[in-house]
């Protein structure tokens, strides 16, 4: 039980994050985890389990992350190629007419599965998880058990996602994002198991905190001015941003010192970015101004709650170094 509690406190943390602390869904609709649970949350499980069984390091996570990502929205639900998904003409800003997609789009829905769908998550759960943050929380059964609630949410997500919309891609866009995905995988269990080390000692988890919830502002900045911004500012924006996020992260992270509070820096940063940022969106189903700020609240507190738990754990090995 110690190791099967994780996983599915995972399991639901992964859409939780993903959908009501961004603010999609109010409190109401809680309900509605009953789906998402198995899409995001199975997918998260397996990639986590699977990195940790074969010993891979957070960057491989993090490919993995974004195969995911390139997957739901290429196939599940076919978002980079929809021009009216959600009648929310996602693709007007920037679209390239022969890739069929609007580069501001991609660049944006990839990076919040990348890094809140999937990596986030991991990361606060595995910190919550002490001595077992890097082992293995499934046997086979659970893993089998994972996979195929992966493969159902993902079924229920396309099948769903076509019935509301009739959109279906062309089959060269559609061989294309199973070619990318394959590729982002292999790449991830490519990628080497050590880490190569760097001149110089890590910043304060601190200061690593503080550049996070910069980069967070200036990556949301985009969705609180939706069709405002050239398409050219969109898209330096979000690369200047999620590039220098990574080329950070991979840096800071190889130096001497690094540690647990510096993983809930960065965890904690994209956290709060949700947070605050739910308050300026609205949600996808019928709410009230009311019931919408309650939720905005509610989801927000569990969040501070979760992410100080998960801090105190990291400030125990953070003290010891």
């Amino acid at each position: 039980m110690r190791r099967i509690v994780p996983a599915l406190g995972l399991a639901l943390l992964s859409p939780l994050v993903a959908e009501y602390l961004l603010g999609d869904f109010p409190i109401t609709s809680l309900h509605f985890l009953i789906m998402l649970a198995p899409t995001y949350g199975g997918a998260t499980v397996l990639i986590r389990e699977v990195a940790r069984r074969a010993g891979l390091r957070w960057p491989s996570i993090v490919l993995m992350a974004l195969a995911y990502g390139v997957f739901e929205e290429g196939i599940m639900t076919m978002s980079l190629f929809n021009p009216n998904y959600a009648g929310q003409h996602l693709l007007d800003v920037g679209f390239v007419p022969a890739l069929g997609i609007g580069v501001p789009w991609t660049l944006f829905v990839l990076c919040l599965h990348t890094v809140w769908s999937v990596s986030v998550p991991i990361a606060l759960v595995e910190e919550l998880a002490g001595e077992q943050r890097t082992t293995p929380w499934l046997g086979k059964a659970g893993l089998g058990v994972a996979a195929v609630l992966a493969l159902l949410g993902a079924a229920f997500t396309t099948v769903f996602s076509y019935q509301m919309s009739h959109f279906l891609a062309s089959v060269p866009q559609l061989v294309a994002i199973v070619v990318i995905v394959v590729a982002l995988v292999v790449a991830a269990f490519r990628l080497p198991r050590r880490t190569t080390p760097v001149t110089g000692t890590a910043p304060s988890p601190w200061l690593v905190l503080a550049v996070t919830l910069v980069a967070g502002l200036v990556f949301e900045v985009m969705t609180l001015m939706p069709g405002q911004a050239p398409a050219w500012l969109a898209i330096v924006t979000l690369v200047a941003a999620e590039a220098g996020m990574a080329v950070l992260a991979l840096t800071w992270s190889a130096r001497q010192g690094w540690g647990a509070g510096h993983r809930m820096a960065l965890a904690g940063g994209a956290l709060l970015t949700y947070a605050w940022h739910a308050f300026f969106t609205g949600p996808l189903v019928p709410s009230t101004p009311t019931m919408d700020l309650v939720s905005h609240l509610v989801f927000g507190l569990g969040a501070l709650v979760l992410l100080g738990l998960a801090a105190r754990k990291a400030q125990r090995e953070y003290s010891k170094v």
